[in-house]
């Protein structure tokens, strides 16, 4: 699954992880993407988003 959010397009970030001896090495912090049947253009169709675009209503889901 694609790990960017179709409305907001958030995607994955990197950053290093940081050890008690200051060591560093690259490691990525992942979106929440949920793949969710939703009204696009007066049609039902499947997109991935992330859970804050969900909870904030910018998502209109379709039953």
């Amino acid at each position: 699954m694609a790990n960017v959010c179709e409305v907001c397009a958030k995607g994955e970030m990197t950053g290093n992880n940081v050890s008690h001896s200051h060591l560093k090495t690259k490691r990525s912090w992942k979106p929440n993407i949920q793949r969710v049947r939703a009204m696009v253009d007066g049609e039902v169709k499947r997109i991935n988003v992330c859970t804050r675009c969900l909870r904030s209503g910018k998502v209109e889901r379709a039953i």
